[in-house]
This record gives structure tokens, C-alpha cells and sequence, in this order.
């Protein structure tokens, strides 16, 4: 694997907890590409649109041809569609940073939000929660049949991660879909939503609690004849609680067990029939991985699974300096390239 460079954790940041918090803060070059932004439908039934910021390169201009230069136009490049984590955003640090990384190779970049997402609650009376891998496939289906996207590759996040494994095994090689990559994927839900709930994690839990509520809130004020008020619904005090009284009452699902089941791409990646890239750190502090599977990643010849030591959740601050120091991202993109077989750059 000429594309996998080892990690070597950043130093005094060997400590998953300590990689996982700073990866939040760490600076990045400031991010200037020019942005076009679009709104996606996703769900005909109910109108439930997602906005979408998008970065196209530029089309060649017009020239005497030349058998040993490549010169791609915006529909035979490919275009990597990129989803965030839970409660993050298109503006989600690592987003940013790959969607940089990935126009200066030279690729076309679509920054997905999900549901209410990025400022969007007006945009979909729905809610947004990690199985709606369909909402990525809407996205990628858009831009193909908008643009003539001939080669689409997916790079998701954490939730994001687990939204992009599970459309890979639903679509298997369906195009324009080509390659895919997921840092810290959610894989399997329940062992996650239990795992941020051990002592050790409450603090992430309540951070990410604290957005879900508001956001929450925030749906119930400009929907109220679909949610009910936060006091109606009563104390929340967990991740699991949460998916059990919103997320299931709300997006179809029994309840949150049911949620996690049919929503955890688990039951995917043994499908998965394009190059895609897994990442996790054995000291990520709340994604866990359930034997079964981890056998399945390994047993599926299209899935490069890298894990290492260190890294934290969608962090792997590493020793290299400048813009290297974020390995995932790095990682990520020199995979993409050599499954795609890449060579042009910006």
C-alpha cells in the first residue's frame, strides 16, 4: 500500500482523549475556495431538502490537443462528495481540510449538510439521524445527472462515516460511484451510544446532547404541529435516550434499538464492491468496533482497513509538520487518488 504512511502520534497527544479534544482546535490553513451553494431535494414525500456547497474546477480552455497531456473537463474529473459527523457541518474543521486537499489535487468537491444541518432547519421538517445513507445517494444522483458526473468518491466522518459505508454496500458498484473512504465510522451504533455514555466519555456525550437538544428546540418552534416541546418530552439524559423518545418517534423507527439496528452499516460492509478506505484508532474513546464487524472489514477484499494505535476519534494529529500533522486527511486523500488512479493536479 504505496498510499499508507505509519502514524506517529503528534507529541504529548498519545492519549486518545487528548487527540481527540485538540483535534477540535488545531489549526488549519484559512480556507478561500470560491463556493457555489445548492440545495438538494432528498426526499420527494416531504420536500425535505439538504444545501450543499460545492467547488467545481474550472472547465479547460480551449487548446491544440496534446496525446501526452491530460486535460480533464468538470465531468470527467472526480468529484468527491463529503459528509460530516454527528452535529457537525460542511464548515466542520476535517471537511474543510479535505475539501482543501482535494481541490488542490485537483478534484471536484461537494460539502454535503445533512437534515437541519449547517443552519438548515427551515430546509426539511424532518430530522436528520445516521441511517439516511439515502440522502448521500440523492446527493451523488443530483450532481451526476446536473453536471454528467462520470466518477463520483465518498469521504465521510464518524457518523458521516457510517452514512458513507452503508450507501458503498447498498450501491456496490453501481456508478458513478468509484471509491470511498471513512474516518472513525459509527459503525455499530448501539456499542457506540453505550460506550459515550461510560463515565470516562459523559463529557462528549453532554457536548453533543447539548447541540441535539437545541436543535431539537429549534425544529419544535418552527414545526410545532409535527414536535412535540422539549418539557413534553421529558428529561434526556443520554445519546440512547435521545434516539429512543425523538429520533425513533420521529424518523419511523420501534424504538432506539431498532434504530441502531437498521441504521449501523454494519450489515453493509461485507457488500461493499468499490476501493474504500476504513480508519480507526484502537483509542478512540467511543467508537467501538464489534467483532463481527471487524471480521467482515477484514474479510472483504474491496476494504482497506488501517487501524491504528493512536489517534483518537477523527483526529490522528501526527508528528510530520505543517499541513501533514493532519494524517486522516493526508490519508485519506492519497487513497482516493490511488484507487481512482488519479495523476492531474490543480
Amino acid at each position: 500500500m504505496e498510499w499508507f504512511l505509519p502514524f506517529e502520534p503528534h507529541r504529548g497527544l498519545s492519549n486518545g482523549h487528548l487527540q481527540t479534544i485538540a483535534g477540535n482546535f488545531f489549526p488549519r490553513p484559512a480556507f478561500r475556495l470560491a463556493t457555489v451553494s445548492e440545495t438538494v431535494e432528498v426526499d420527494p414525500a416531504d420536500g425535505s431538502r439538504v444545501l450543499c456547497h460545492c467547488h467545481w474546477q474550472p472547465e479547460p480552455q480551449p487548446q491544440p490537443p496534446d496525446p501526452l497531456r491530460s486535460n480533464p473537463d468538470q465531468a470527467s474529473r472526480l468529484t468527491v462528495v463529503l459528509v460530516h459527523g454527528l452535529e457537525g457541518s460542511s464548515d466542520s474543521g476535517y471537511i474543510r481540510g479535505l475539501a482543501a486537499r482535494a481541490w488542490e489535487a485537483g478534484l471536484n468537491v461537494v460539502r454535503m449538510n445533512m437534515r437541519t444541518c449547517g443552519g438548515t432547519e427551515k430546509l426539511t421538517p424532518t430530522l436528520y439521524h445516521s441511517g439516511l445513507s439515502g440522502d448521500v445517494g440523492a446527493v451523488v444522483r443530483h450532481f451526476a445527472r446536473r453536471r454528467g458526473l462520470e466518477r463520483v468518491a465518498l469521504a465521510g466522518y464518524s457518523m458521516g462515516g457510517n452514512l458513507v459505508l452503508k450507501l458503498a454496500g447498498e450501491w456496490g458498484s453501481q456508478p458513478p460511484l468509484c471509491a470511498a473512504a471513512a474516518v472513525c465510522p459509527a459503525i455499530d451504533l448501539a456499542a457506540g451510544a453505550d460506550a459515550l455514555h461510560e463515565p470516562a466519555n459523559r463529557l462528549y456525550e453532554w457536548r453533543f446532547l447539548r447541540g441535539l437538544m437545541e436543535r431539537y428546540s429549534h425544529k419544535a418552534r418552527l414545526f410545532p404541529s409535527v414536535y412535540a416541546t422539549p418539557k413534553s418530552i421529558g428529561p434526556v439524559r443520554s445519546i440512547r435516550q435521545f434516539d429512543d423518545k425523538i429520533v425513533a418517534r420521529y424518523c419511523g423507527f420501534r424504538n432506539a434499538d431498532d434504530y441502531y439496528d437498521r441504521a449501523s452499516s454494519t450489515h453493509m460492509v461485507d457488500r461493499i464492491a468499490t476501493p474504500t478506505l476504513t480508519l480507526h484508532a484502537q483509542d478512540d474513546p467511543f467508537i467501538r468496533l464489534l467483532p463481527e464487524t471487524r471480521a467482515k472489514l477484514l474479510a472483504n477484499p474491496h476494504v482497506a482497513f488501517a487501524e491504528t494505535r493512536h489517534g483518537g476519534h477523527c483526529a490522528f494529529l501526527s508528528r510530520d509538520r505543517g499541513n501533514e500533522i493532519h494524517w486522516a486527511e493526508a490519508t485519506v486523500m492519497r487513497f482516493l487518488l490511488a484507487a481512482t488512479a488519479e495523476s492531474y493536479g490543480s
